[in-house]
């Protein structure tokens, strides 16, 4: 994909999911934005390994930039507030959701995502990379509990 199109590709999506944000609510971003930035920065660090790994492979040797930057600091980022809102309390609820939306990504994205020639999978099948998303739920579930029993002592 050319820079242009690319940057037609980020900067809708970064723009829309960001757009959303007034509606979360201030007392839910404070509340739910310190496990969203920590399960992002977790991410990142994982995605390193898993490049390093070849568990995936960018089409672009500058892909961190152009192309999974954008997507944590948007959809992930947000993404994790809004799924937090609606389901913590509820660990049904949020195991059940984030089982939907990385079952998602994992098989319909990620195919697009090779289509459109930004990531492919290399070491890991479809099945195995919703496995690599899902676990990281019960970080974020976990990491956001931890700090609401640190604030309620």
């Amino acid at each position: 994909m050319s820079n242009k199109n690319q940057w037609l590709l980020n900067v809708p999506m970064v723009l829309l999911v960001w757009l959303t944000i007034p509606f979360l609510g201030v007392r839910n971003i404070k509340k739910f934005l310190p496990a969203s930035i920590f399960i992002v920065i977790v991410e990142i660090l994982l995605a390193q390994i898993g490049k390093e790994r070849k568990w995936w492979v960018f089409y672009k040797k500058n892909s961190f930039i152009s192309v999974a930057l954008p997507f944590y600091i948007g959809p992930f980022l947000i993404g994790s507030m809004w799924i937090l809102k609606w389901t913590y309390g509820n660990f049904k609820r949020f195991i059940t959701l984030n089982a939907i939306v990385d079952g998602m990504f994992a098989i319909l994205m990620m195919g697009l995502l090779k289509k459109l020639k930004l990531v492919t999978l290399v070491r890991f099948n479809k099945i195995q990379f919703f496995l690599y998303l899902f676990l990281k739920s019960f970080l974020l579930y976990g990491f956001q509990y931890l700090i609401e029993k640190r604030n309620a002592d």
